[in-house]
């Protein structure tokens, strides 16, 4: 699934909307970048124009997700996320996006109210600061990691193996 939505040379129009895939967005005044797995642009007389496209046209990120919805809101607050780098790089406002979950094939409509944009804004920040002290947060293990692309470079079962020294120790013991 992730494959042909992080194809950057797939772009296509069906009826009134425009799909492109892949698409890399940054902001400067949040100090993040990052990619879009999906941004349909949708017709609208309110819109912005779209650099080969006739009219004008409202952006709508939409992220995929292999799984299912999942509890708390960490799904929306990335899409959030992607469409505040946005509206920073097309100068317009994006009032929502859409969540497409494999398991359910199935979309999910996500509103980028104030109290989200805010959740984001203050966990950028967190991270910031985080990287600023250089400080690694904890891993916060949970049975989303066996799903989650990032298990490899995160390595959440590292977390409960203890001290490197214990390790260290442990088997020079062993040894002798």
């Amino acid at each position: 699934m992730h494959e042909r939505v992080h194809d950057e040379s797939l772009t296509e129009k069906r009826g009134n909307v425009i799909t492109t895939r892949g698409v890399r967005v940054f902001s400067r005044k949040l100090g993040v970048s990052g990619q879009c797995d999906a941004l349909e642009f949708h017709s609208d007389n309110d819109g912005i124009i779209v650099n080969g496209w006739d009219g004008k046209w409202r952006p709508f990120p939409v992220e995929y997700k292999r799984g299912e919805p999942k509890s708390g809101s960490c799904d929306e607050a990335q899409l959030c996320g992607q469409a505040m780098c946005l509206e920073e790089m097309l100068c317009c406002h994006i009032e929502r996006g859409a969540l497409f979950y494999g398991e359910t094939k199935r979309r999910a409509p996500v509103e980028f109210a104030l109290q989200l944009r805010e959740t984001v804004t203050n966990s950028i920040k967190e991270m910031h600061d985080l990287y600023q002290r250089g400080q690694t947060p904890l891993v916060k293990v949970s049975k989303s990691c066996n799903a989650c692309s990032m298990k490899d470079v995160c390595l959440p079962f590292v977390a409960r193996a203890g001290k490197v020294s214990d390790y260290v120790a442990q088997r020079m013991g062993e040894s002798l």
